[in-house]
């Protein structure tokens, strides 16, 4: 059964408004542990662009051959290949409020997001959290992903405040961007987190 509020593109219409949050934050910041808490509390569907590629690496396809060697290079992956890897997800996914978190990466993904997808993000939350604590933090959790040693760690640091700070800088004079120090404990940083989404706790779907 199709959704209606979906067409066959991809997009989305109808009545049925698809709410989406940005998550950004430095790599280390602990976007994933709140995310995860946010579903939880909220109901939001978590869907990480990082995984996304990942899974398509995985898979073994041409695109995700081309994704993987730009990853190992701390470079970012184009926008439309990330765009329509989260647009499936979203589709398949059967919610209608979304945390898209580590995206948009620079102005260009933002901006083709807004363009393929004319969905706005009803804010974006930010993880403000110091690079040093950051690289601790990357350090020493063993994941064994390739993209966890100090040299690719510290070009990822240079690639999100050169690329993904004027995102945030963009949606701050729009008045949507809710900051939150990510330097706190797991639990204080989530206190915050839940103050921000508490409209969304008495949503019925």
């Amino acid at each position: 059964m199709v959704d209606s509020s979906k067409d066959v593109n991809g997009s989305f219409s109808g009545d049925k408004k698809i709410i989406v949050v940005f998550v950004l934050g430095g790599p280390g910041s602990g976007k994933g542990t709140q995310c995860a808490k946010i579903v939880e509390n909220f109901g939001f569907t978590h869907l990480s662009a990082g995984d996304l590629l990942r899974a398509e690496i995985k898979s073994g396809s041409e695109n995700g051959t081309m994704i993987s060697n730009m990853i190992k290079e701390g470079k970012i992956v184009p926008a439309e290949v990330t765009i329509k890897l989260l647009q499936k997800a979203m589709l398949e996914g059967g919610n209608d409020k979304f945390l898209i978190d580590g995206f948009p990466r620079n102005e260009e993904n933002r901006a083709a997001f807004e363009d393929l997808t004319k969905i706005e993000p009803e804010f974006i939350l930010y993880f403000d959290c110091p690079e040093e604590e950051m690289e601790r933090r990357l350090l020493s959790r063993n994941q064994g992903r390739v993209d966890d040693n100090i040299e690719t760690i510290r070009k990822r640091f240079r690639v999100f405040v050169e690329s993904s700070l004027p995102v945030v800088e963009y949606y701050e004079l729009k008045g949507k961007v809710r900051k939150v120090d990510a330097l706190k404990p797991i639990d204080e940083v989530f206190e915050t987190v839940k103050a921000i989404f508490a409209p969304f706790h008495t949503k019925v779907d």
